[in-house]
């Protein structure tokens, strides 16, 4: 659970990473930042910079938020956030580029923003807003395994699917995990970004890169059933998610 210090109140520490081969934008991001958590009254974060995507990937992650150039390399910025994602690093990215038509690839590796330099005051502010609402509603999803109970993030669940009387759910990090539920109640438990597409499957919208032929289209080259009744549903549901991303 990711908590910070607002108006005051102690919490856990946000951890946030620069990743620019420019040093004169690094120091614009760390300002940029700085003076918006001081203006926010959030206090309990850290910082660090690197230079490269290289140096990022070996610092041993954890990052809550990571903000990425694309121009570097090798490996750029693009790849740089697949090789994050591959290895199941879940920080929210926030491309910081000059270049515009790399926006739509940002979905692939799930960016939550995407600034043009230089840096816009308002911009940034507005990504920032959006990036630690999405920390602070973070949930996890309580599941009954044998005797015990276990914690699952909603946001590392790429889709449910139910067979028999298990429900099995798929991570981001390839995992899988099942316990006894009825799709039905655990529909009722998750929040907006499940959507059942089908009668024996819930797939998380941030997660699905399109529809066609019948199939909900995953990362990994994953696909699960859509119903014809559903089809138009989902493909509205998906736009609004997009449009709730504003990258």
């Amino acid at each position: 659970m990711i908590n910070y210090t607002v108006g005051g109140e102690v919490a856990e520490i946000i951890k946030f990473a620069i990743c620019d081969d420019e040093p004169l934008m690094v120091r614009g991001i760390e300002s940029c930042l700085t003076r918006y958590l001081e203006e926010s009254r959030i206090t309990g974060c850290s910082v660090r910079s690197f230079t490269g995507g290289g140096a990022l990937l070996e610092s041993g992650g954890g990052f809550d938020v990571i903000f990425l150039d694309i121009q570097m390399g090798p490996p750029d910025g693009m790849e740089t956030a697949r090789l994050l994602r591959r290895r199941g690093e879940h920080g929210r990215l926030i491309f910081v580029t000059v270049l515009k038509e790399c926006v739509f690839d940002a979905f692939e590796v799930d960016a939550c923003g995407y600034l043009l330099k230089p840096l816009e005051d308002g911009r940034f502010r507005r990504t920032m807003d959006r990036v630690l609402r999405g920390l602070e509603e973070r949930a996890d999803l309580v599941i009954r395994r044998g005797t015990g109970w276990e914690s699952v993030p909603l946001d590392h669940i790429v889709y449910c699917e139910v067979l028999g009387r298990k429900v099995y759910l798929h991570r981001q990090d390839g995992t899988v995990t099942d316990y006894y539920e009825r799709l039905e109640d655990l529909e009722r438990r998750v929040d907006g970004r499940f959507f059942r597409c089908h009668r024996s499957y819930l797939v998380n919208l941030d997660y699905v890169r399109g529809c066609q032929a019948g199939r909900v289209m995953l990362p990994r080259g994953e696909a699960v059933p859509v119903s014809r009744l559903r089809e138009q549903a989902l493909r509205q549901a998906l736009l609004r998610c997009m449009k709730g991303r504003e990258l």
